[in-house]
């Protein structure tokens, strides 16, 4: 059996809402957003069989790394970045990702 490290401990014990910095500093460093947006979306889903096991979240993020790359792409970028944490409290994810042009595109 492996030890886990303290953030992967935090991860399963804490609240929802307090899970949010360590999604957005994933992020951060994986991606190096213009522009993240984390909603815990963990409320909406109470007594569902799986809000037992992590948070429910939204993340729309804009990065130029994504430049060029499909949709699914994107959204494996953004899963990598949160590899661990989508076994230790993160339940389930919606993913927006965009380029700098196309969010710019809608405003």
């Amino acid at each position: 059996m492996t030890a886990q490290t303290p953030q992967e401990t935090t991860l399963q014990a804490t609240t929802s809402q307090a899970r949010i910095p360590i999604i957005e500093a994933r992020l951060n460093a994986a991606l190096a957003p213009l522009y993240l947006q984390i909603t815990d979306d963990s409320a909406k889903h109470a007594g569902h069989a799986g809000a037992k096991e992590g948070g429910h979240y939204s993340v729309k993020v804009v990065s130029a790394q994504f430049t060029g790359a499909s949709r699914v792409t994107r959204h494996r970028m953004v899963y990598d970045a949160l590899a661990d944490a989508m076994q230790r409290g993160i339940h389930a994810l919606a993913i927006s990702a965009y380029t700098p042009e196309e969010f710019e595109s809608l405003k």
